[in-house]
């Protein structure tokens, strides 16, 4: 088994290479002076198990150096070459939603597709029937394995706290953790009037008094988290905090964040922040653990079932 990473999250990959007791693979990555990537490995990698590990958020760039990678590590005779995504970018392109526009979800996995790759791993997809765009093996891991326990900490129970989901789309594991977690839970109906704009138009639950827990896939612009936490202040709550697996922070999220009535935005690394976009209310939990067991797992053979087994770990 080795293990390398594009350029997009060295952090996460060289925290899940220490959790499996070994380093990080040399790779050489750069740019010409016209913009175009270059990619070698610095090590022979014939017939091993190679971990190629990229978050592929913005820029695109860090799509095609994955592609990249993966096309190198597959024609360096490789035995398995096996696809990390903590953070799947385009998941929200995953249907033709109007005429003549893009899948472009399926079209990012036809390229993986191309390339003869073993498998795939990747958490918290926007939308999991992306797992359906490929034919080879995807294993779709939850960052609630990481975040279940922070939760937990809130000492939250129904009389005191309540999960609320900031819309339909996101229901299903906000109807999960309060379940799990033994708080109430509540619904906004969220209408977009345009892309990356969200308005809210009702809201299902009682929010009266309680301490609110908003949770979504990803934190982007903001505007649904910090829409639904003014919603929920102004139904009566009496504390919000924010918890969303994928920290994009694009546009003026920080700004909204910073200056909205959330106490605490929790957030995982599947996504590295850059320095500007740290701010006092983010507190940033770490999947490594997660993704380092299910690596074991895949090169050991056994199945990766039994990280969901426990009842507080399915998404």
């Amino acid at each position: 088994m080795k293990i390398f990473s594009g350029r997009s999250n060295q952090p996460l990959a060289a925290e899940i290479a220490s959790h499996l007791g070994t380093n990080l693979g040399e790779v050489e990555s750069y740019n010409f002076s016209d913009g175009e990537i270059r990619i070698a490995f610095n090590e022979n990698i014939r017939n091993e198990d190679v971990f190629i590990i990229q978050s592929t958020n913005p820029p695109s760039d860090n799509i095609l150096e994955f592609l990249f990678m993966l096309d190198a590590a597959r024609r360096a005779s490789a035995n398995k070459v096996i696809a990390v995504i903590p953070y799947f970018g385009y998941a929200r392109q995953d249907r033709k939603d109007e005429p003549r526009v893009p899948i472009s979800s399926r079209v990012i996995l036809d390229f993986i597709s191309v390339l003869g790759i073993d498998r795939i791993m990747a958490m918290d997809l926007h939308s999991p029937q992306i797992q359906g765009f490929i034919n080879t093996p995807f294993d779709h891991l939850y960052s609630s394995m990481a975040l279940f326990d922070r939760l937990k900490n809130l000492n939250l129970d129904f009389d005191t706290g309540v999960v609320l989901a900031p819309d339909v789309g996101s229901a299903k594991i906000s109807q999960s953790y309060a379940k799990r977690l033994g708080v109430g839970f509540a619904l906004i109906d969220k209408r977009r009037p345009k892309p990356n704009e969200a308005k809210v138009a009702h809201i299902v639950g009682d929010l009266k008094d309680k301490h609110v827990v908003i949770i979504d896939d990803m934190i982007d612009t903001a505007g649904t988290i910090c829409n639904a936490a003014s919603t929920a202040m102004e139904q009566g709550a009496k504390s919000v905090i924010a918890v969303g697996t994928h920290p994009v922070l694009s546009g003026e999220s920080v700004n909204r964040l910073t200056d909205s009535c959330i106490s605490k935005v929790i957030v995982c690394n599947t996504i590295n922040i850059p320095e500007e976009k740290h701010f006092e209310k983010l507190e940033v939990v770490s999947v490594g653990h997660v993704f380092a067991e299910a690596i074991q797992h895949v090169t050991d053979g056994t199945s990766l079932s039994s990280m969901f087994s426990n009842e507080n770990h399915k998404g």
